[in-house]
């Protein structure tokens, strides 16, 4: 999501956290379990195999006729709209917000939509919608052009918007393999509930990685398993240990993050809602990027008020890294060959009438193949499990 731009100041605020240590406020390791806590910015900053993670929130109005904001756009700087003015922005949209055609090499895209919609559409002719919990993860490869925008459909209530999205590197040996991408529908993707001694709830969603107990390890009969990551995907090896979570925790709800079961998997919980928590015997009270050892099962006590959480953990790919704006490849003549091949075949081109497809006023969610297959989310929904 975004393109050039956005992705250069993207790297251009990673390396200043990594330059300036007043920005990284690191806080003393209170117990064995914490590494490492910094504040959360814009992108939140990752740790490999991860890339970046950008957390949008934009309380959209309701929508005109053309499935943009029913508000003057007038004061925005439109195609580059970052300014949450009202408490939403454009971003590179003109007329309906979102990201239109940019293209990608290198890498995967881990798009959670918790609100709204997001249509997409690529230079294989693929389309999609896909929301309210849906999940996409595209794996970009040899690489692919792609729009993302965000259609408002509701004339007569707002239209809120929120969502994830997660850069996750791809190995040497995957760089160039074909593009691809795959719907986790929301009905599709595991739950779990679990209750501590007072019967106070903690709801974890797993997008990737087996969830199993804390106690009980990874009994298969106790573990959540979300659908297959894309088959190229870093993720997709037994041995990478990547799991994405997210977490939201009732008033004064305990519960206990299992350890992680790969040998030297690093992990990160960002707490991004909530007013305060305590983790493995630290309160925090603000936005915050925990980096947690790996081999640590960690206690978590919420304060008062709901809270959420999103986990990141994988092995490290550990190849050297070199990007330029939409391209993350190992060496710098790779990025050279990456321009020139953009500049050679548009990555198959643009079959879509403009750079800022939507899809009509339909809600429906979807997938159309390049093949022109078409898939829709299931009709029943997985029960979440209770332990």
């Amino acid at each position: 999501m975004g393109h050039a731009r956005a992705a250069a100041a993207l790297t251009k605020a990673t390396e200043g956290a990594r330059a300036d240590p007043r920005r990284c406020q690191n806080a003393t390791m209170p117990t064995d379990s914490i590494l490492k806590i910094k504040p959360l910015g814009f992108p939140w900053e990752t740790i490999d195999p991860f890339l970046t993670c950008v957390y949008h929130e934009d309380a959209y109005p309701r929508a005109n006729g053309r499935m943009g904001p029913d508000a003057p756009l007038a004061g925005r700087e439109l195609g580059r709209d970052f300014s949450r003015k009202d408490g939403w922005s454009m971003y590179h949209g003109e007329s309906i917000p979102g990201f239109p055609a940019h293209l990608h090499r290198g890498f995967e895209t881990v798009t959670i939509v918790r609100k709204g919609l997001i249509d997409h559409s690529d230079s294989l002719g693929a389309a999609a919608r896909y929301g309210h919990g849906d999940v996409q993860w595209l794996t970009a490869g040899g690489g692919v052009v792609h729009s993302e925008m965000f259609p408002l459909l509701d004339p007569t209530a707002p239209n809120p918007l929120e969502l994830f999205q997660i850069w996750l590197n791809l190995p040497a040996a995957a760089k160039m393999s074909a593009p691809y991408f795959t719907m986790f529908w929301s009905e599709a993707i595991p739950r779990r509930v679990a209750a501590d001694a007072l019967g106070r709830a903690t709801e974890i969603t797993v997008i990737a990685g087996r969830l199993s107990d804390a106690a009980s390890g990874a009994a298969p009969a106790h573990a959540e398993v979300p659908p297959a990551p894309p088959p190229d995907s870093w993720a997709a090896r037994a041995d990478a240990d990547v799991a994405i979570w997210t977490i939201r925790m009732a008033p004064g709800a305990r519960w206990t993050l299992p350890a992680a079961s790969g040998e030297g998997t690093r992990r990160s919980l960002y707490f991004f809602k909530g007013r305060s928590v305590t983790v493995a015997g630290r309160e925090l009270s603000r936005p915050a990027a925990i980096e947690l050892l790996g081999k640590s099962a960690v206690e978590l006590i919420n304060g008062a008020g709901d809270s959420e959480f999103l986990l990141l953990q994988g092995k490290p790919i550990g190849e050297s890294v070199v990007q330029y704006g939409p391209f993350v490849m190992n060496t710098q003549a790779e990025i050279t060959q990456a321009l020139a091949d953009y500049r050679r075949t548009q990555f198959g081109g643009w079959p879509w009438p403009d750079t800022a497809p939507v899809h009509g006023r339909e809600p429906s969610r979807f997938a159309r193949r390049p093949e022109g297959r078409e898939e829709r989310p299931p009709t029943t929904a997985l029960t979440p499990a209770v332990r």
